[in-house]
């Protein structure tokens, strides 16, 4: 059982006689998917494969995929100069100071001027470069989501802890609704004594045709029902793992119409109170499960 959130970072190093990778990968919450890279030309052949990669190890979030290379130490930049080059310099050189009477002279590191490199051979670089550079990318990635699997089980703890201050809450209400019968009806015959005068009877059963009317206005356990049916269900999802956060949202907006229901109907201030307590701890899951892949 594992979870994933959306938010994570990875980062790896490799290295070989030619060349040295540096690969740092960063995520945040998305409602879908979104690859973004920032690589060097060198590595533009590998972009797709990059994406593709990413695309079956993660289902959602915003990634930056950064990479940055440098030759090896071992490599002398000298062994890039192409002699050719300085020699086809050096000979037209000579003769334009022969022609000109114009002196000429030079040193060693003139000729470490990209003019004087070696022509470019980008499928030989590529070669020298591909199973290094797709090796530490997957290591970046493989830290990426270990980082997303440690903040995800954090994340759930939360999301457990803010469920079982909802469940006191509806415990509470849950309790308050016994008894209600007596509670309007009491409410209504006090009414009935302040609004009208002494000598005025009641009516007994046209009154409890009122107090039965009124109880089907305020009778909260139907939804009292479903927010209990919807816990047990969001117990499960919390004990299977995978990818729970789009129905996270989903159910925080289930329970939300329920409790919005129960503080329309509810006459009784500490149910009201306690409905208050429900609607933040609910907005408390959402914002975690925004952040759930």
């Amino acid at each position: 059982m594992s979870f994933q959130s959306m938010t994570g970072f990875g980062r790896s190093e490799g290295s070989n006689d030619y060349y040295s990778f540096t690969v740092e990968i960063k995520s945040v919450n998305h409602r879908f998917r979104d690859i973004r890279l920032k690589t060097p030309s060198l590595l533009n052949t590998f972009e797709m494969s990059f994406k593709q990669i990413i695309g079956q190890t993660f289902k959602r979030g915003s990634f930056d995929v950064f990479i940055n290379y440098k030759r090896a130490p071992t490599e002398n930049t000298f062994n890039h100069i192409d002699e050719i080059k300085v020699q086809d310099f050096l000979r037209k050189m000579s003769d334009f100071s022969e022609k000109s009477d114009v002196s000429f002279s030079h040193n060693s590191t003139d000729f470490l001027r990209s003019e004087f490199y070696k022509d470019f051979n980008y499928e030989e670089e590529v070669e020298k470069i591909k199973d290094l550079v797709m090796e530490t990318f997957q290591k970046a990635l493989e830290n990426l989501k270990e980082t997303r699997l440690q903040e995800g089980d954090k994340m759930i703890g939360v999301i457990k802890g803010h469920q079982g201050d909802f469940q006191k809450h509806l415990n509470f209400v849950d309790g308050k609704t016994e008894g209600f019968s007596d509670q309007i009806k009491k409410r209504m015959s006090d009414k009935f004594a302040k609004d009208f005068p002494k000598d005025i009877k009641i009516d007994e059963g046209r009154f409890m045709q009122e107090v039965i009317h009124y109880l089907e206005k305020v009778d909260i356990s139907e939804e009292i029902n479903r927010l209990k049916s919807h816990l047990l269900k969001l117990n499960e999802i919390l004990s299977t793992g995978g990818e729970v956060g789009r129905k996270l949202e989903f159910f925080a907006q289930e329970f939300g119409r329920e409790v919005n229901t129960i503080g329309s109907k509810s006459f009784v201030e500490e149910i009201s109170q306690s409905v208050i307590q429900m609607k933040v701890q609910l907005e408390k899951i959402r914002e975690q499960a925004l952040n759930l892949e």
